[in-house]
């Protein structure tokens, strides 16, 4: 996908260029302007029959946002990557990629770069793991899943003093499941529902800080020109999950004192098919720390509700004008608000 995104942030955008996640406490001027680093390109292969008649697949997917914002520093990054073997009723992958409990995102070509709704409800890391699914049809429109995962954390995502930032395990193991049921009414209609849990544990300071999550995904299309998703969560200690959001996953008090901070939030969409050519996305999210395990100067809800407007002017070109406004509230001071617009121009190849 060659990707154009001209955009305009409102004066609580802070120093970020394109599409900050959350309001900044400082007012400055209104920031605009246009890039192509959310381009993204892939690669991705289909294999002969491997072990026991099992399909061999794999990809690799990157963006032009590892390098700074000049036009002469745009570097390929990795995003996403996956080796697969795929039996009638089993699969198994080893990658990299988002966690296991939060498949779905909000649709936006506004940010590409993060995923949509970072920091306001929508939970993601693409990170190194390895799953396993198994799947059983419990009737002729029924089918449900169930999956498990080991992945890699990325630490750092949280922000720890600097007195302390020598102590922090960089990376640590997480063990992760989802179990869903989707039916199909007809060839274009179904419902999905999917529970999920993520646990971990986070060394700094000189202890061990848990991380839990238990969250629920869904999606279902009760009409084909309508559609409705969402993901709702509630845990510990998931700053590791938030990166260029919310990173408050704990706080450190001292040694071997350190508190989990408790978080609840998600995120809902609603799609309307208007026309083969035309479709509209309304969707919003929240991510809520509890007040009292946060610093005098922590973050206490982030938000972000934002409408989209997709349409095909060629089978495989698109236009899209999006409106989003993120509303952080934090301790002490009160709401910043960030009005953000985007107008993307993207060609499919």
């Amino acid at each position: 996908m060659a990707l154009f995104n001209a955009f305009l942030n409102s004066k609580q955008s802070g120093t970020a260029a394109e599409n900050p996640p959350v309001a900044s406490l400082a007012r400055g001027p209104a920031l605009g302007g246009a890039t192509l680093r959310q381009t993204v390109v892939g690669l991705t292969y289909q294999g002969p029959q491997a072990l026991w008649g099992g399909k061999v697949s794999g990809s690799a997917f990157f963006d032009f946002t590892g390098g700074t914002t000049q036009s002469v520093s745009h570097l390929l990054r990795l995003r996403t990557a996956t080796i697969e073997i795929d039996w009638k009723n089993r699969a198994i992958m080893a990658g990299q990629d988002k966690p296991l409990f939060s498949p779905r995102e909000p649709n936006s070509l506004a940010q590409v770069v993060l995923s949509p709704l970072t920091g306001s409800g929508n939970l993601w890391l693409w990170q190194p793991q390895v799953r396993f699914e198994q799947r059983v049809r419990l009737g002729d429109s029924t089918t449900f899943r169930a999956q498990t995962a080991l992945s890699q954390t990325s630490e750092p995502s949280a922000a720890v003093p600097t007195q302390f930032a020598a102590s922090l395990e960089r990376a640590r193991p997480a063990l992760q499941g989802r179990f869903e049921i989707s039916h199909r009414l007809d060839g274009e209609r179904r419902f999905e529902f999917a529970p999920s849990f993520h646990t971990s544990a986070t060394h700094v300071a000189a202890t061990s800080v848990p991380s839990h999550l238990f969250s629920v995904d869904f999606f279902a299309n009760p009409w084909k020109r309508l559609e409705t998703t969402g993901f709702f969560f509630t845990g510990q200690n998931l700053a590791m999950f938030g990166v260029g959001g919310i990173r408050q996953g704990f706080t450190i008090l001292g040694a071997r004192r350190v508190i989990p901070v408790q978080s609840k939030g998600g995120w809902s969409q609603v799609t309307f098919h208007a026309h083969s050519r035309l479709t509209f996305n309304v969707f919003g999210g929240i991510h809520d720390d509890r007040n009292r395990d946060l610093t005098a100067t922590g973050v206490a809800r982030n938000q972000t509700g934002a409408a989209n407007m997709f349409f095909r002017i060629a089978p495989n070109v698109l236009v899209v004008f999006e409106a989003a406004q993120t509303r952080t509230t934090y301790l002490g001071v009160g709401n910043r608000l960030n009005n953000h617009y985007d107008l993307a121009l993207a060609y499919l190849f």
